[in-house]
This record gives C-alpha cells, structure tokens and sequence, in this order.
C-alpha cells in the first residue's frame, strides 16, 4: 500500500473512478483498491474532502440514493466541467511522469 499519493492526485483518481458512472464514497474507495490491487487504499479523512472539493468545483454532483446494500448513500456523478478537468489533470499528469522518467534514465 502507498502511503501518501503525490499533491493533486487524489482528486485525479476520484475523478477518473466517477467517470465510469455515478458512484457512492465506499463504491470509489473499493474501484481504487481493485484497481490497483490494494497499493491504493483511500481512507474516509481523505476521500470525502476530495468529494466535497469536486463538488464546489463544480466538477462533480451528487444526489442521494439508496447502495446496493439496501442503505441511503450519496451518489457523485462528473458534470461537463469534471470530465475536461480529468482529460487536462490526466494529460498533466502523463507529461510530469513522462519529465520524471527522463530525469530518472539519465546518468
């Protein structure tokens, strides 16, 4: 399991769980943790203040339903302006790795 994830990516990684479809906090704690076989495992205190920044971003909405376990949950969905931020934030991301890996081949 990683311990911290770098600045920013957080919200990179809620944002790309929910543009899947709408999902409540537990269902993209359990997409990330199945994903990345168990090396990202987001806790309560972190997830739900990345929702909450999504949500007064305007990034993402949400709007109360009932989980597949019969309980009331609040489901988050990306808007029109969560899903250009994930195609930017995903494009920035893939350009800072790909500087880092050359920074890191060189002798």
């Amino acid at each position: 399991m990683y311990r911290e994830l770098l600045p920013g990516t957080l919200d990179l990684l809620v944002l790309k769980s929910l543009a899947r479809g709408p999902l409540h906090g537990y269902g993209i704690g359990l997409y990330l943790r199945q994903v990345s076989d168990d090396l990202v495992q987001v806790g309560e205190g972190s997830l739900y203040p990345a929702l909450q920044r999504l949500l007064v971003n305007g990034w993402a909405e949400a709007e109360w339903g009932v989980s597949e376990t019969g309980r009331k949950a609040r489901f988050y969905q990306l808007t029109r302006k969560g899903k250009q931020k994930l195609a930017s934030e995903t494009e920035e991301f893939e350009r800072m790795v790909a500087t880092i890996q050359q920074i890191l081949r060189t002798v």
